[in-house]
């Protein structure tokens, strides 16, 4: 296929996803932008090879089956899923896809947590989660190729794409940790390419739903939160804080629950800000649990945990740390104003 041809696949791309990619693409220049079009079209024209082989039930977009078929190709030779049946979630970072799991998954349904392409993220965003992190290599190891750490601080094309990588790499890497130290977090199967794998929470029917659409039966709220205090006094002792911790990040399903999310991760003894994020966290998930009728101090039991693992406090959670567009985070800094 000529070069000169490929922008006729890009415009058959699906329409509502090229609008999506255009904010981010506003400061590109006029060339940038066209190598970026040649580069999805690319991507398109394989993933129509890719599909003579990989078929699946789930009818997607053009646009997002092409990278889907691309992102999952090898995870589909290696028999870890044999079809894909349903999008389960969508997402500006990532989608999730409800699967038929393969061979080699012990799971009937197994959950493909399908990152978007790095074009259509902005990295900066996740700096405040990164401090202190050393960058993971595909295989979830501390990076020590001196191209690859070069790249990143010249922050080049290459190098933000392996910074991507390493987002990823810290969801698996902590599912890992946290499923073997008993946690109530979805079992991980593999990291492939820009996909994690892992157990799907739901049924044929679908996934679970997230527990701040659930209305708990009388005696059901006070058992659940102490579950949830103790994955997170549990995270605590496995150098993690969850970093996005609330009711929206929280799978119930059979009376139990199950915290999902986790490539934001902060390391408590590493990162500057990981006293005002752990706080944050705790805050949200006793706001939730207060509307459930469970009355706790927030920072009571925030600081609690984080004293009984020899960290230190340092301060409140700073303006920026919160999400103007979450209900929650409002409502946390107008506590922390009316505290003052």
């Amino acid at each position: 296929m000529s070069k000169n041809q490929l922008p006729e696949f890009f415009d058959d791309l699906d329409e509502s996803n090229l609008v999506e990619m255009r904010p981010s693409q506003k400061h590109l220049s006029r060339k940038r932008e066209s190598k970026r079009h040649e580069a999805d079209a690319r991507l398109f024209v394989r993933a129509q090879e890719i599909s003579r082989e990989f078929q699946f039930a789930y009818k997607a977009a053009r646009f997002e089956e092409a990278w889907l078929l691309d992102s999952l190709v090898e995870i589909a030779e290696h028999q870890w899923i044999a079809d894909v049946l349903r999008k389960v979630k969508g997402g500006k970072e990532a989608s999730v896809y409800q699967c038929l799991g393969g061979k080699a998954a012990s799971g009937r349904l197994v959950a493909a947590k399908v990152y978007r392409p790095r074009s259509l993220r902005n990295l900066k965003n996740d700096q405040q989660y990164r401090t202190g992190r050393v960058d993971l290599d595909e295989d979830g190891n501390a990076l020590t190729k001196k191209a690859d750490l070069d790249a990143i601080i010249k922050r080049t094309a290459y190098g933000e794409e392996v910074r991507h990588r390493s987002w990823i790499a810290y969801e698996y890497k902590t599912l890992e940790i946290l499923s073997e130290a008993g946690a109530d977090v979805p079992h991980p199967y593999a990291m492939e390419n820009n996909t994690v794998l892992m157990d799907f929470i739901g049924d044929l029917g679908g996934a679970a739903p997230t527990l701040n659409s659930v209305s708990l039966e009388r005696g059901e709220a006070k058992p659940l939160f102490e579950r949830v205090v103790r994955n997170i006094d549990l995270m605590l002792s496995h150098d993690r804080i969850h970093g996005d911790l609330s009711a929206y990040n929280i799978l119930y399903w059979g009376g139990k629950i199950t915290l999902i999310d986790f490539p934001q991760v902060v390391l408590p003894n590493q990162n500057p800000a990981a006293w005002t994020i752990f706080l944050r966290d705790v805050t949200r998930i006793c706001q939730y649990f207060s509307s459930q009728g469970v009355g706790v101090d927030a920072r009571q039991l925030a600081s609690e945990l984080w004293m009984s693992h020899g960290l230190k406090i340092k301060k409140e959670v700073h303006p920026r740390d919160l999400d103007a567009e979450k209900t929650e985070d409002r409502k946390l800094w107008e506590q922390q104003k009316n505290n003052k």
